[in-house]
């Protein structure tokens, strides 16, 4: 399976640590240049990046367009692949997983991470691989699979209301969605958490951009827009766990319990290996 890693040319210390697990685990992988607030098409101030539950920070923005531009990479391919934020941390069961999964029927996108919230996953897993179905997610896009099906209803819904990534993808309600259990990754900023090696020090890159002062700048009606979309998004949520109330539950989804550690001591950020 493909891997597409998602990466900010200024990351060099992230790029090199995801080179090296690459190589660690033998992937046939690619960067995927980052958008940043320089690049972002369309601009900030497009109608699409307004239409969300709040005010997006442009950095949030960003990162979404980079999600889209691995989606169409996605779709170029034309298989399923692994899209990687650059501070994925992978366990070292990941590549048996993936070739459990890679012809899997049915299934349009698999969520790998986890990330100290509860997820709504069917109460019986998949019979096969060990995946859940995924009725609700609320964070994370650092690692998961994507098909190509997946992938264009992914970039259809991003296209009329743009937002977080991983707020995208967990409102994607028309994706066939799982869960990885145990979890198969996590995001470097939750090794402490979780007892995981971290190889190097990370901080936001999102909150390095203030969040937008609560609707300021915003005329009555988009406030009202904002705040609309946001009770709508609560009230299907709160559906979406009562209609499953005998089929899902809410729970903590517990990592993998090996992981490789792997230490950085060169900075080689070059593309793809």
């Amino acid at each position: 399976m493909r891997v597409l890693i998602i990466n900010m040319a200024a990351a060099t210390d992230r790029m090199a640590f995801m080179a090296a697990q690459m190589r660690h685990f033998g992937f046939d992988w690619e960067r995927i240049e980052a958008v940043t607030p320089a690049t972002l098409t369309p601009p900030a101030a497009d109608p699409v990046w307004h239409r969300w539950q709040r005010p997006l920070r442009v950095t949030e923005m960003a990162l979404c367009a980079s999600h889209m531009a691995a989606w169409r990479r996605v779709l170029v391919l034309d298989a399923p692949c692994l899209v990687l934020e650059d501070d994925a941390v992978l366990a070292s069961g990941l590549p048996g997983f993936l070739q459990s999964v890679d012809e899997l029927g049915g299934v349009e996108h698999i969520s790998l991470e986890t990330r100290g919230r509860k997820k709504l996953v069917a109460r019986v897993p998949h019979p096969g691989v060990p995946i859940r179905r995924l009725w609700q997610d609320r964070t994370g896009s650092a690692a998961y699979v994507v098909t190509p099906a997946g992938a264009r209803k992914l970039l259809r819904h991003a296209a009329t209301v743009g937002g977080p990534s991983d707020a995208i993808i967990s409102a994607t309600y028309d994706m066939a969605s799982y869960q990885a259990d145990p979890a198969q990754a996590i995001q470097l900023d939750q090794c402490a958490a979780y007892g995981v090696p971290q190889a190097i020090p990370t901080t936001s890159l999102i909150d390095v951009v203030r969040k937008p002062a609560a609707m300021d700048g915003y005329s009555t009606l988009r406030r009202y827009g904002f705040r609309r979309r946001r009770i709508m998004a609560q009230i299907r949520m709160g559906l979406r766990q009562v209609l499953r109330v005998f089929t899902a539950s809410r729970r903590h989804i517990v990592p993998a319990a090996d992981w490789p550690e792997i230490y950085v001591k060169t900075l080689d950020a070059k593309g793809t290996d």
